[in-house]
């Protein structure tokens, strides 16, 4: 009996090795589940591809989280900016990239919302073409008004705008500031001519010269003209109230301002990797960017600076920051019936 059943397990072990040889092969080819894929990342340099140019936040942001990671993760990371076509020459780049997470994209989220909508021909789908990894928080975005503008606050700053037009600075069309002007002159019958401006740079360049009467932007793009005088803020458009960056300046729901367009435009430095990025990276750069905020040096000086004071989104509580945010977007830009060509 014994020798029976040797002799009939013979070639059943040996087509168990031919099998087993079989699938070791596939795996080698690069059919390895997600965890297996991940086991040696990162092996080499990693590239984060920034979607706005040098000196915004987005670009700040960027070369301090690359900084982390590099001591973090044992590899060279490196930043490129590729700033243009409201954020896609970059998102493209990146989708187009393996999905090994060698590649990586930070961007305003609200340019992947918005340029399905304001776009004749988008190069990727923004929704299925990226996975979105971690989110920080652009802070506290003032409002401002040149030094001589008559008014002392938003209440004044309404009245004169109901007597006469106001010309706004727009640092990009489709922006959460051009939505919520939109909004804010439909509720108060308040006049606001819209200056559009290609970056925060030439706006705030314009506001210091006394061009336009008013705009708005991030900290890091607007904290130096208010510093000089140049310019005065008057309202918190975005993120939290800060006794320590603006002391006493209040937010849209202080001057009683509610709903979609003053709740729902938040802005943020989204990170993201192209679609089908492995479950176990994306988990590893999540981890890595929330310890950043707290153990980075050079990331907790740039979101001090912006007055973040809240830690990166990731996970389950990223994916309903782009379900609450992105339609908000979309459907404002729709109504006004905004195009870039």
């Amino acid at each position: 009996m014994t020798t029976n059943i040797e002799s009939t397990s013979a070639p059943e072990s040996a087509e168990r090795r031919r099998l087993l040889g079989t699938g070791l092969g596939l795996l080698g080819a690069g059919w390895l589940p997600d965890v297996a894929r991940a086991q040696d990342w990162p092996s080499r340099p990693i590239k984060i591809i920034a979607a706005q140019a040098p000196g915004s936040s987005n670009d700040a942001t960027a070369r301090a989280l690359a900084e982390y990671m590099t001591g973090r993760l044992g590899v060279p990371v490196v930043v490129e900016n590729r700033p243009g076509a409201i954020g896609m020459i970059a998102a493209d780049a990146v989708a187009r990239s393996a999905p090994d997470g060698y590649t990586l994209l930070i961007t305003l989220h609200s340019q992947l919302a918005q340029a399905p909508v304001l776009l004749k021909k988008v190069p990727l789908d923004t929704t299925k073409d990226l996975t979105p990894i971690a989110a920080f928080s652009t802070g506290t975005s003032p409002m401002v008004v040149k030094k001589d503008l008559p008014v002392k606050n938003f209440k004044e700053l309404i009245e004169l705008a109901r007597k006469r037009p106001v010309s706004v600075g727009n640092y990009g069309i489709g922006s959460g500031w051009q939505l919520m002007m939109s909004q804010l002159a439909k509720q108060t019958g308040a006049k606001f001519d819209l200056v559009n401006y290609k970056g925060t740079g030439p706006m705030v360049f314009d506001l210091m010269a006394g061009n336009i009467d008013m705009g708005a932007g991030s900290m890091a793009g607007m904290a130096a003209g208010i510093q000089r005088g140049a310019f005065r803020p008057i309202l918190v458009i975005s993120g939290d109230r800060s006794e320590r960056l603006l002391p006493g300046i209040p937010t849209w729901a202080d001057e009683g301002f509610t709903g979609p367009a003053f709740e729902n435009l938040k802005e943020c430095n989204m990170v993201l990797g192209p679609a089908n990025l492995p479950k176990e990276v994306v988990r590893r750069l999540a981890e890595v960017a929330l310890e950043s905020s707290t153990k980075s040096e050079p990331v907790k000086t740039v979101l001090t600076q912006l007055g973040v004071e809240s830690p990166p989104w990731t996970g389950v509580e990223l994916q309903k920051f782009i379900q609450q945010t992105w339609p908000t977007y979309q459907k404002m830009t729709r109504e006004l019936g905004l195009m870039v060509e």
